[in-house]
C-alpha cells in the first residue's frame, strides 16, 4: 500500500479538508485533495465513479459498469488508480469485483468546493 493510500485510508468518516475557501490546506490535505482530483481529472475515470455512485445498489459488478468504450484491461487499470486514490472501495466475490464510493469520498469533495458561510455570505452581498 502506497503511502498515500496509508493516509486517505486513514481519513474519519467526515471530509478530511476544509472548503478551499476557508483557510490554506495544508501539504498533506492538498496532497490528498489532489490524488482525488488527479484520478477523477480523466474522462473515462470519471464515467466509471459515476457508474458505480449512482448505482442502485450503491455498489456495482465490473461486469455491470465495464462499457466505457475501452478494453477491459484498460477498465480494470482505470478501477485501479480509482482505488488507488482512495475514491472506490473493492470486493471480490468469487470470479468478480465489486466497487463501491467510499463513504466519505463525495461529502469531502462536495465540502471542498462549497464556500465556507462567512464567504458565501461575503460574495452574496
Amino acid at each position: 500500500m502506497s503511502n498515500l493510500q496509508e493516509k486517505v485510508a486513514a481519513l474519519p468518516a467526515e471530509p478530511c479538508c476544509p472548503a478551499l475557501t476557508e483557510r490554506e490546506l495544508t501539504v498533506e490535505e492538498a496532497e490528498i485533495t489532489a490524488a482525488m482530483f488527479k484520478a477523477l481529472g480523466d474522462p473515462v475515470r470519471l464515467r466509471l465513479f459515476s457508474k458505480v455512485a449512482s448505482h442502485p445498489d450503491n455498489e456495482a459488478c465490473v461486469c455491470d459498469i465495464s462499457d466505457v468504450g475501452v478494453s477491459q484491461p484498460t477498465v480494470s487499470h482505470h478501477l485501479k488508480k480509482l482505488k488507488e486514490a482512495g475514491l472506490l472501495l473493492a470486493e471480490r466475490r468469487g470470479t468478480w469485483v465489486y466497487y463501491r464510493v467510499e463513504p466519505s469520498v463525495l461529502a469531502a469533495m462536495g465540502h471542498l468546493l462549497t464556500p465556507s458561510p462567512e464567504r458565501a455570505a461575503v460574495t452574496a452581498a
